[in-house]
């Protein structure tokens, strides 16, 4: 009985010991459990923190870019191109004299016939010398008188011996100098009578003054070059001549008499009509464009040089031809480029060549289809193979 009582103890003692033991391990066990799930956790956020930052640094990188569509043209539109009207004559009219001006007749605005008098220049100096220059014609024809009389007589005295033959060829060569020095007297005159007409300044043509560049009392200087200044500027408005920039593509069908006409801002509704009269028969390296006058009439004087206008030329274009917004054009030392959109969303850089240029937009005659997504406001940077997102378009409001 004793011993079984024993052994319950000892047993129960061996049990507690055993717990003890346990809630030793637990107590040291549990924590390194917690630690390493933990551990594992903080790991495994730290990788998929890392996997999104890569996902979202490689999406950072793929550029967005926005796209338009080229529109199509009316395949049976006409030549419409930017011109700039000038006058047919357009003439700064300087002085052939010196002196102060006297008086001005005509202002600007002022429409003149030919021949009339627009100023005139006082100048006393020239006065004087054509004074002078009279005088010494008179002196010169005197003197010629004379000389003809004197060798008259000694011809009539030659007959008689009364002189010698030299004498009378003295005579003689005596009346020819006198003969060039009249000569000479006059041409002085003349110069200094052309010279006095010079300071009445008369229209060279009929026009409109569209400059008056002195005032009454001012001193002019002669010539057109050195320090002088043009008096005015005089401009021939009937016909007016209008300059257009032909692209070279249309440069075949551009020919003297073709019928063209003209249309401003400020007359809406109107045109004025004329003909083409010549070109350059040269394209312009630069531009790449044929220079194309038209003159247009223009009696009432409507018309002034200076002003832009839209001419229409009576000529049609056919094909299909297609409409590009010029932000959407690259210029690279290899040509005018647009950049496509693929299938893959990937750039494609393709030659384009355009024709009319409409301001905001150019027309493009080959390289381009409606279907083509070309990207807006390329970069610079932008190369052939290059990953790209498409943006979304703004819904308009």
């Amino acid at each position: 009985m004793t011993e079984s009582i024993n052994d319950k103890r000892q047993g129960e003692g061996g049990t507690a010991a055993r717990r003890g033991r346990g809630k030793m391990l637990a107590f040291w066990v549990v924590p390194f459990l917690v630690l390493g799930i933990l551990g594992i956790y903080s790991i495994s956020e730290k990788r998929s923190a890392s996997r999104v930052l890569a996902e979202q640094t490689n999406r950072a990188a793929v550029p967005f870019v926005e796209v338009v569509h080229a529109s199509p043209l009316n395949v049976d539109s006409s030549l419409v191109l930017p011109g700039s009207l000038e006058p047919f004559v357009n003439s700064p009219i300087f002085s052939r004299t010196d002196g102060y001006l006297k008086k001005w007749y005509r202002d600007i605005g002022s429409r003149v016939r030919q021949g009339e008098l627009l100023a005139e220049i006082d100048n006393p100096e020239i006065d004087r010398q054509l004074q002078q220059a009279n005088a010494d014609l008179a002196t010169a024809q005197a003197n010629l008188n004379l000389a003809a009389i004197t060798a008259a007589r000694y011809q009539e005295l030659l007959k008689t011996e009364s002189v010698s033959k030299q004498e009378v060829d003295n005579a003689a060569g005596d009346l020819n100098a006198k003969k060039a020095v009249v000569q000479s007297a006059e041409a002085n005159v003349k110069r200094l009578e052309e010279l006095e007409s010079f300071k009445r300044i008369y229209a060279p043509f009929s026009g409109v003054i569209t400059r008056r560049n002195v005032d009454t009392g001012m001193l002019i200087n002669s010539g057109s070059g050195g320090t002088a200044k043009e008096l005015f500027v005089l401009a021939q408005i009937d016909p007016l001549r209008v300059f257009a920039a032909v692209p070279q593509t249309f440069s075949p069908s551009i020919r003297a008499g073709l019928r063209a006409c003209i249309q401003l801002a400020e007359f809406a509704g109107k045109k004025y009509c004329g003909q083409v009269v010549r070109t350059a028969d040269s394209i312009d390296p630069a531009t790449r464009t044929l220079r194309t006058e038209v003159d247009i009439p223009n009696p009432a004087g409507q018309l002034l040089p200076g002003s832009y206008a839209e001419v229409h030329f009576d000529l049609k274009i056919s094909g299909n031809r297609l409409s590009l917004p010029v932000n959407a054009l690259l210029f690279r030392p290899e040509g005018v480029l647009a950049a496509i959109v693929t299938s893959e969303n990937r750039i494609e850089l393709r030659h384009i060549i355009i024709g009319r240029d409409f301001g905001s937009s150019v027309e493009v005659l080959q390289g381009l289809e409606v279907k083509d997504a070309v990207v807006v406001n390329p970069p610079d940077s932008l190369e052939a193979g290059e990953q790209v997102r498409v943006k979304a378009p703004s819904p308009k409001s």
